[in-house]
């Protein structure tokens, strides 16, 4: 049985379940701003947002670059439906630097037909990406 000071922690993608475990914080970026989960939070659901998420196990801290999808935080557990999402050794530099350069292309040289909300979350993920291999 869980200690009292920990809760589950479930990321789940379209394609792998990325992460279980007990932990006694989460931390990652929402619509609304950033958010650390702590046990015993109040029940929400939230529309994550581009950004690193920081996982403190009772003994080591894990992060991994989060890209879109919903969170479920109740008291005992955290459940993650990600749509990307990426471990440090999963994430090419070079790959995240060209993705970030397109997005501030695009974004510095704006035509009708530029899709903003598109190159500005592209821009995010790129960011999120190349903060987590620093």
């Amino acid at each position: 049985m869980a200690e009292k000071n920990t809760f589950l922690l479930r990321i789940i993608t379209p394609d792998r379940l990325f992460y279980e475990g007990q932990v006694e914080m989460v931390e990652f970026n929402t619509t609304e701003g950033e958010i650390g989960v702590l046990p015993g939070h109040i029940p929400l659901t939230v529309i994550l947002k581009p950004g690193i998420l920081n996982i403190y196990e009772p003994e080591a801290e894990k992060h991994a670059a989060l890209h879109a999808g919903f969170a479920e935080i109740l008291q005992d557990q955290v459940t993650i439906l990600a749509e990307i999402i990426e471990w440090p050794s999963e994430i090419d530099q070079e790959r995240a630097s060209a993705a970030k350069a397109r997005a501030e292309d695009r974004l510095r040289s704006k035509t009708p037909e530029t899709d903003i909300a598109r190159a500005e979350t592209a821009l995010q993920r790129a960011v999120a990406r190349i903060e987590l291999l620093k």
